[in-house]
């Protein structure tokens, strides 16, 4: 067989059907443990105005100046696809009014991001994230809430090794009296900093924490924090936020240097990394935007939110939680012989119908690659529909995972009103 000549664009990656219960997983935990928190879901187009990301995530940040995907339409309209995903929550909550019919919005999200950016391990250019955003409301409370789900998801996951990071940047007036010590600080030695870190620094000198390279980080040791320049009001609410995540056992510890890459982000800010993934540890991060929804033509509206990685989530699950995953409720039915398979036809649609899933051979396999193909299935157990069985009115049911099979009456598989009672069936005679 010929090998195509076409190939997935460089930054890019097939999902393929083997990796799919994994990725079902996550997307499942999402949505099972932000409904428990009454957050909705929401799905905004993956594309947008590119004003939209320009105004909403900073025209100076590396995003919108490096890394986003941008083209004109044919009605010459600049458009970009996005690259996160707050800003066109945000969008839609202003679009759909939706503030003024429910007053707090709490939603969630999940799909794929765009960024032109050196592809790594578990981060690539069409990239997906899942991500929460709860609009409409200041209260700390509301913080340890996002916060705790952010955990709670990655621990219902399996992932170990978690950090979670603290910090507050504050506010703009905050930052202000922050950069005029912190320009003190820099500038006798601002010539040795690298190029970004010498533009951020004429733009927005508080990212220069966000910098990874040695040299910079060396010559910021020392330097004045947010943390100290916080107002009173602001370092209420952080205290505040610290003081409810303790109360719910989250674990975290502040860090004073953290940063967040997109220019929205107020007051509280974290991250969630692990040990696990090596230097590229984060796997999700998020912070309050009280000034977002303002600056995209609203009116002032408090607002905090986080997203997360999947490829890197997914990197990070254990691999026996993983395979776990990829075992699912199911019957793979093989036949002895051509005489069988209208019975197994028929079987399979009732199997379906129940709610269940199940499969059979369209290849003609001998038996022996039909329990091959029922093994690669990893379905929980296969059906053998076989001369002498048959001839007494039954079939065989083989436990896949443990070899385990006995005889099942066909009539009591066809008698059968709903899933429980097949897997009940199943249960007892596999």
């Amino acid at each position: 067989m010929s090998e195509s000549k076409f190939k997935a664009i460089y930054g890019t990656r097939d999902i393929l059907p083997d990796d799919a219960p994994v990725w079902r997983k996550v997307i499942s935990t999402v949505d099972l443990l932000a409904s428990n928190a009454n957050y909705g879901f929401i799905h905004p187009p993956v594309f947008e105005m590119t004003e939209l990301f320009a105004r909403g995530i900073g025209e100076t940040s590396d995003i919108v100046s490096k890394e986003m995907y941008t083209f004109r339409d044919q009605g010459d309209r600049s458009l970009t696809l996005r690259p996160e995903g707050t800003a066109s929550v945000v969008r839609a909550y202003l679009e759909h009014s939706l503030g003024g019919k429910e007053g707090l919005v709490k939603v969630w999200y999940a799909g794929p991001m765009f960024r032109q950016e050196r592809p790594q391990a578990g981060r690539l250019r069409q990239f997906y994230q899942f991500g929460v955003e709860a609009i409409g409301s200041i209260d700390p409370a509301l913080d340890a809430e996002v916060i705790d789900l952010n955990y709670r998801i990655m621990t219902e996951l399996g992932l170990g090794d978690l950090k979670i990071y603290m910090n507050s940047i504050g506010m703009p007036e905050d930052r202000q009296a922050h950069r005029r010590a912190f320009v003190e600080f820099v500038s006798p030695n601002l010539a040795k900093f690298c190029a970004d870190c010498q533009k951020r620094f004429a733009t927005n000198p508080l990212r220069m924490f966000d910098c990874k390279e040695p040299t910079c980080r060396r010559l910021l040791e020392g330097a004045p924090v947010v943390l100290e320049y916080l107002s009173s009001e602001n370092k209420d609410h952080f205290d505040r936020v610290l003081g409810y995540l303790e109360s719910l056992a989250v674990p975290f510890e502040v860090d004073a240097r953290l940063v967040r890459g997109l220019d929205y982000y107020t007051r509280t800010a974290w991250e969630i990394k692990s040990a696990k993934l090596g230097a590229q540890d984060s796997l999700s991060g998020g912070g309050r935007y009280d000034r977002l929804v303002e600056q995209l033509g609203g009116p002032p509206t408090p607002a905090i939110g986080f997203a997360a990685g999947m490829e890197r989530i997914i990197m990070a699950i254990p691999e026996k939680i993983s395979n776990n995953v990829s075992k699912r409720p199911g019957i793979f039915i093989v036949t002895a012989g051509e005489k069988y398979k209208l019975e197994a036809v028929k079987l399979a649609a009732r199997i379906r119908k129940l709610g269940l899933a199940a499969d059979i051979d369209y290849l003609g396999k001998s038996l022996k690659g039909q329990m091959k193909q029922a093994d690669k299935s990893r379905f929980a157990h296969a059906v053998i529909l076989a001369d002498e069985e048959m001839g007494r009115g039954k079939i065989v049911v083989r436990n896949l995972a443990n070899s385990e099979q006995s005889e099942v009456e066909l009539d009591r598989i066809h008698a059968v009103q709903n899933a429980d009672e097949l897997g009940e069936v199943f249960g007892r005679e596999g």
